[in-house]
C-alpha cells in the first residue's frame, strides 16, 4: 500500500506535470547567482514538509549509480570482494556506462522501516539524493525535472521556488 505522501505526490504531479517541467526548462536558462537565495529558501521549506523515512520512494523505484569507490567500500563492509559484490547485487548498464542495482526496490532497503541497511557506506549517489543543492545549481537543474515525479522533496522545492519567483517577478 502506498504511503499518503506518495499518493499526494502522484495526484499533484499528474495535475502539474507540464507546468512544473516547463518551469524547470525555462529556469535552466535564466537562473543566476542572485536567484540562489530563493533556491536555498525553497529547499529549506521543502525539507520542513518531507521526511524521507515516510517515503523512501527513491529506493523503491530508482537505482543509484555505483562508482568504483562505492563498490569497494560497500563490498568491504559486506565482507565481499568487489567481483562478488558486483555479481550478486549489480549489473553494468552499457548504454549509460554505470553500475546499477539488479533489483527494485533496492536490495539494501528495509521495507518495514524505510531505512537503508548500508546507510553508513551507501553509494555517493544515494547520499546526495535528491541533489537539491548541487553546485553550480543551474547545471544540475535538469535533474529535478527527472526526480520531481518520484521525490516529494523535489516536488515541494520546485513548487516553493515557483511561488517565490512569482512573488519576485
Amino acid at each position: 500500500m502506498k504511503p499518503a505522501i506518495l499518493k499526494k505526490l502522484d495526484k499533484d504531479f499528474k495535475l502539474n506535470r507540464r507546468k512544473f517541467r516547463n518551469f524547470i526548462t525555462r529556469q535552466e536558462q535564466k537562473l543566476t547567482n542572485k536567484d540562489l537565495n530563493m533556491v536555498e529558501e525553497a529547499e529549506r521549506q521543502a525539507w520542513k514538509k518531507v521526511d524521507c523515512l515516510s517515503c523512501a520512494n527513491c529506493c523503491k523505484t530508482m537505482s543509484p549509480t555505483y562508482n568504483r569507490e562505492d563498490i569497494k567500500r560497500i563490498a568491504a563492509h559486506l565482507n565481499m570482494t568487489t567481483a562478488e559484490f558486483k555479481k550478486k547485487w549489480l549489473y553494468y548498464d552499457k548504454k549509460e556506462k554505470d553500475w546499477m542495482n539488479v533489483s527494485q526496490p533496492c536490495q539494501f532497503l528495509d521495507l518495514k522501516t524505510n531505512k537503508c541497511n548500508i546507510y553508513e557506506v551507501r553509494p555517493a549517489d544515494c547520499a546526495g539524493f535528491p541533489h537539491l543543492m548541487k553546485r553550480p545549481f543551474r547545471d544540475y537543474f535538469y535533474i529535478h525535472k527527472q526526480n520531481i515525479e518520484y521525490c516529494p522533496a523535489t516536488y515541494a522545492m520546485i513548487e516553493k521556488l515557483q511561488s517565490l519567483m512569482k512573488k519576485e517577478g
